[in-house]
């Protein structure tokens, strides 16, 4: 409590300085294979690190747009732990029937998933894509009820989520209510080990994903022209190193 005797301070008031304030939101351009670009934001700041653009998003964007024709066109696509959405809006660009892109539900990400949708002009008109908050493991009744038909997509995409271990049991639960039963659907995992001593922990989602009854291929791995952090410690070549691996349904 103040009193006159302390000089007007307020013992429960905080410092003016005591809360850092808030980061702006920035901004990263994608460019397309045919040359056109894009704009998506990135929230400010964010703990689920959804304030970068990571290099598996933009490396798994380029595949799917690359193999459009057989991988997305006229396919339902849905993608987990979205961040700013980037290879689920080259999929609505690139003629998906159905595009969900989903994060944690919290109000920050949602929202900047709908701005980077409202403001994206290179989709087609009527827009197919939908933002949606979803916890990985829980009931899809938000998600599938974009679908017309079905009540599970034909692709998946999972970009940069594996450093997350502890959530590795809930993805692969997540993959099996959503992905089709079909021996042509597939899940998409593209990571890159930023903390290479713990790639084994990282590739034991794999495991997981063999015992749910799943087809594991590793289909690429790209090394990028640079590490997304300079000072961070451990093996410079697996830091720039994008994995992909497929999922499929074993029959």
């Amino acid at each position: 409590m103040a009193s006159d005797d302390e000089g007007g301070l307020d013992l429960f008031q905080e410092p003016a300085d005591y809360f850092e304030p808030e980061k702006e939101a920035t901004f990263a351009t994608h460019k397309l294979l045919s040359g056109k670009e894009f704009t998506v934001r990135l929230v400010g700041h964010n703990p689920l690190w959804g304030h970068f653009l990571w290099n598996a998003g933009r490396t798994i964007s380029d595949y799917l747009e690359e193999h459009a024709d057989e991988l997305v066109k006229g396919k339902s696509v849905l993608e987990l732990g979205a961040g700013a959405g980037l290879p689920s809006l080259v999929c609505a660009i690139t003629e998906a029937s159905q595009v969900v892109v989903t994060d944690y539900p919290d109000a920050d990400l949602i929202e900047n998933l709908r701005y980077n949708i409202d403001h994206c002009d290179l989709l087609p008109t009527p827009r197919k894509i939908a933002a949606e908050g979803y916890l990985w493991g829980a009931s899809t009744e938000t998600v599938t009820s974009h679908l017309s038909n079905d009540a599970a997509f034909d692709v998946l995409i999972l970009a940069d989520l594996l450093f997350n271990h502890s959530e590795h049991a809930k993805l692969i639960k997540t993959v099996e209510l959503t992905l089709k039963k079909s021996p042509t659907s597939k899940a998409y995992v593209f990571f890159t080990p930023y903390r290479p001593w713990l790639l084994e922990k990282d590739l034991a989602f794999f495991d997981l994903a063999r015992g749910a009854g799943f087809i594991v291929v590793k289909t690429l791995e790209k090394v990028m022209d640079k590490v997304m952090f300079e000072e961070d410690p451990g093996d410079e070549l697996l830091r720039r190193t994008v994995y992909g691996y497929e999922l499929t349904w074993s029959t």
